[in-house]
Protein backbone atom coordinates (compact mmCIF):
# COMPACT_ATOMS: atom_id res chain seq x y z
CA UNK A 1 0.00 0.00 0.00
CA UNK A 2 1.43 3.30 -1.14
CA UNK A 3 1.89 6.21 1.50
CA UNK A 4 0.82 9.46 0.89
CA UNK A 5 3.39 11.65 0.87
CA UNK A 6 1.68 15.39 0.95
CA UNK A 7 5.00 17.88 0.41
CA UNK A 8 5.96 15.56 -3.17
CA UNK A 9 2.17 15.56 -4.54
CA UNK A 10 1.73 19.32 -4.26
CA UNK A 11 5.15 20.10 -5.43
CA UNK A 12 4.67 18.31 -8.40
CA UNK A 13 1.09 19.69 -9.00
CA UNK A 14 2.65 23.29 -8.58
CA UNK A 15 5.45 22.20 -11.32
CA UNK A 16 2.39 20.85 -13.49
CA UNK A 17 0.37 24.02 -12.84
CA UNK A 18 3.81 26.19 -13.60
CA UNK A 19 3.92 24.70 -16.97
CA UNK A 20 0.84 25.34 -17.91
CA UNK A 21 0.85 29.08 -17.32
CA UNK A 22 4.26 29.47 -18.88
CA UNK A 23 2.53 28.32 -21.81
CA UNK A 24 -0.05 30.93 -21.35
CA UNK A 25 2.23 33.67 -21.20
CA UNK A 26 4.59 32.57 -23.75
CA UNK A 27 1.45 31.97 -26.11
CA UNK A 28 -0.87 34.30 -25.46
CA UNK A 29 0.99 37.19 -23.46
CA UNK A 30 3.91 37.04 -25.44
CA UNK A 31 6.05 37.28 -21.75
CA UNK A 32 9.26 35.89 -22.11
CA UNK A 33 11.55 37.15 -19.38
CA UNK A 34 9.68 36.81 -16.28
CA UNK A 35 7.92 33.60 -17.03
CA UNK A 36 11.27 31.61 -17.92
CA UNK A 37 12.67 32.38 -14.28
CA UNK A 38 9.25 30.95 -12.62
CA UNK A 39 9.62 27.97 -14.59
CA UNK A 40 12.85 27.50 -13.55
CA UNK A 41 11.85 28.24 -10.02
CA UNK A 42 8.61 26.54 -9.81
CA UNK A 43 9.79 23.48 -11.22
CA UNK A 44 12.64 23.11 -9.09
CA UNK A 45 10.88 23.02 -6.15
CA UNK A 46 9.17 19.49 -6.92
CA UNK A 47 12.77 18.56 -8.38
CA UNK A 48 14.46 19.34 -4.94
CA UNK A 49 12.04 17.39 -3.04
CA UNK A 50 12.45 14.80 -5.28
CA UNK A 51 16.18 14.71 -4.27
CA UNK A 52 15.75 14.85 -0.54
CA UNK A 53 13.38 11.74 -0.93
CA UNK A 54 16.88 9.78 -1.18
CA UNK A 55 19.30 11.84 0.63
CA UNK A 56 22.31 10.59 1.57
CA UNK A 57 21.69 11.83 5.33
CA UNK A 58 19.86 13.72 7.52
CA UNK A 59 22.09 16.92 6.55
CA UNK A 60 21.88 16.47 2.85
CA UNK A 61 17.85 15.91 3.21
CA UNK A 62 17.42 18.97 5.24
CA UNK A 63 19.84 20.83 3.03
CA UNK A 64 18.29 19.92 -0.31
CA UNK A 65 14.69 20.92 1.75
CA UNK A 66 15.84 24.36 1.83
CA UNK A 67 16.98 25.03 -1.42
CA UNK A 68 13.45 23.95 -2.62
CA UNK A 69 12.19 26.54 0.56
CA UNK A 70 14.07 29.18 -1.38
CA UNK A 71 12.61 27.95 -4.64
CA UNK A 72 8.99 28.22 -3.62
CA UNK A 73 9.84 31.51 -2.22
CA UNK A 74 11.15 32.89 -5.31
CA UNK A 75 8.05 31.62 -7.32
CA UNK A 76 6.03 33.54 -4.99
CA UNK A 77 8.61 36.70 -5.69
CA UNK A 78 8.28 36.06 -9.62
CA UNK A 79 4.07 35.51 -9.29
CA UNK A 80 3.68 38.61 -7.46
CA UNK A 81 5.64 40.68 -10.27
CA UNK A 82 3.55 38.91 -13.01
CA UNK A 83 -0.23 40.34 -10.98
CA UNK A 84 1.50 43.69 -10.24
CA UNK A 85 2.82 43.83 -14.52
CA UNK A 86 -0.37 42.81 -15.20
CA UNK A 87 0.50 39.59 -16.97
CA UNK A 88 -1.44 37.70 -14.53
CA UNK A 89 -5.34 38.61 -13.40
CA UNK A 90 -6.14 38.57 -9.70
CA UNK A 91 -8.20 35.46 -9.89
CA UNK A 92 -5.20 33.60 -11.64
CA UNK A 93 -2.59 34.53 -9.41
CA UNK A 94 -4.45 33.80 -6.00
CA UNK A 95 -4.94 30.25 -7.13
CA UNK A 96 -1.82 29.60 -7.74
CA UNK A 97 0.02 31.62 -5.21
CA UNK A 98 -2.31 29.78 -3.00
CA UNK A 99 -0.85 26.53 -3.60
CA UNK A 100 2.81 28.12 -3.45
CA UNK A 101 2.21 29.48 0.15
CA UNK A 102 1.08 26.23 1.31
CA UNK A 103 3.75 24.32 0.12
CA UNK A 104 5.84 27.16 1.60
CA UNK A 105 4.64 26.57 5.15
CA UNK A 106 4.79 22.20 4.58
CA UNK A 107 8.29 23.03 3.53
CA UNK A 108 9.02 25.13 6.68
CA UNK A 109 7.00 22.99 9.26
CA UNK A 110 8.99 19.83 7.55
CA UNK A 111 12.28 21.14 7.92
CA UNK A 112 11.59 22.57 11.67
CA UNK A 113 10.78 19.08 12.58
CA UNK A 114 14.04 17.83 10.96
CA UNK A 115 16.11 20.30 12.56
CA UNK A 116 14.65 19.58 15.78
CA UNK A 117 15.53 15.78 15.53
CA UNK A 118 18.94 16.46 14.89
Amino acid sequence: MKTENVIKDKSFAFAVRIVKLYQHLVEQKKEYVLSKQLLRSGTSVGAMVREAEHAESKNDFTHKLAIAQKEINESIYWLELLKETNYLTVMEFEGINKDAVEIIKLLTAILKSAKAKN
